[in-house]
């Protein structure tokens, strides 16, 4: 007898659960390798980036600027450099707040194999959106800044009208403050809206979209624009059996450890059929690429 329970003991599945932080760091990298979702980005910076700062801190030697959530720093720069060539001369006062550790030691790194990077502060608070706030509001000062961005992050906030309420408050006149978010067009959207039985519980965060985000912002009285730009992410190792990036990428789209290795299997074919559904993905030259639209959401003061 107690043999038998030794043997089905070694051949248990082990139980899913989330990834943690430096698992997530792991699977985000798989996703940015093999997505146009910084391609994006760049193509929005170099269209309409010049343009929504020009009259920002207008006459003003220093520009206070806020990164929420800002990751290991690359769009933060992208973003600091056309600044800087829209407002040549000008300081700029660059805090991040990023509970990350992982992700604050690179852009720490980044920031010092950037020798362009000439009167530009950085002040960096690894800490929540919300630990931001609450220390904010406990030392009474509120900083006011020019421009603001909060870049694929309010996924993981828990109170998001709430959120954009605060950030929007540290807006100084004629500020703008910048939200990327998923588009409604992307396939996460129809992923989560469709399809939301195929994804483990152990996906912590929220499914917000574009239009949930507009919806907060008119409930909040706040003017806004939205920029819709086309971006794909290759899923096809997804589909390979074994295959180690596509495990990865499994990991990313569901927040799960090892989703491939822990996950039912009706579960796991489940998620793979919906992934390859039109309103998900599409195929070319036999490549599947899931839809990763963005909306870029800039709001007024």
């Amino acid at each position: 007898m107690q043999s038998m329970i030794v043997s089905q003991e070694l051949y248990m599945i082990p139980s899913m659960r989330s990834l943690t932080a430096e698992e997530y760091v792991e699977a985000f990298k798989s996703f940015l390798d093999h997505s146009t979702e910084h391609q994006c980005m760049d193509e929005f910076n170099k269209d309409q980036m010049p343009n929504i700062v020009a009259g920002l801190g207008t006459g003003k030697s220093t520009l206070n600027i806020l990164g929420v959530g800002s990751g290991t720093g690359e769009q933060d720069l992208k973003m600091i450099r056309i600044l800087q060539a829209v407002h040549p001369g000008v300081f700029i006062d660059n805090e991040i707040v990023e509970p990350n550790p992982q992700h604050v030691a690179a852009y720490k790194e980044l920031v010092n194999q950037a020798p362009d990077l000439q009167n530009v502060s950085f002040i960096w608070h690894q800490l929540t959106s919300l630990e931001y706030e609450q220390q904010v509001k406990e030392r009474g000062t509120h900083k006011k800044f020019d421009f603001i961005h909060m870049i694929q992050m309010l996924y993981r906030v828990e109170d998001i009208p709430s959120t954009i309420k605060f950030f929007h408050s540290c807006l100084d006149h004629h500020g703008k403050l910048l939200i990327i978010i998923l588009s409604d067009s992307s396939g996460w959207a129809s992923l989560w809206k469709k399809h939301r039985d195929c994804l483990p519980a152990t996906d912590s965060g929220h499914y917000i979209t574009c239009s949930g985000i507009t919806e907060v912002l008119r409930g909040l009285g706040l003017q806004h624009r939205v920029y819709e730009l086309p971006s794909g992410w290759d899923i096809t190792e997804c589909f390979v059996e074994g295959d180690a990036v596509g495990s990865r990428m499994m990991d990313f789209l569901t927040g799960t450890k090892n989703f491939l290795g822990t996950a039912p299997a009706a579960l796991r074919r489940r998620l793979r059929e919906a992934l390859r559904q039109p309103e998900c993905s599409s195929t070319r030259d036999g490549r599947v690429i899931f839809s990763n639209n963005l909306s870029m959401i800039v709001v007024e003061p």
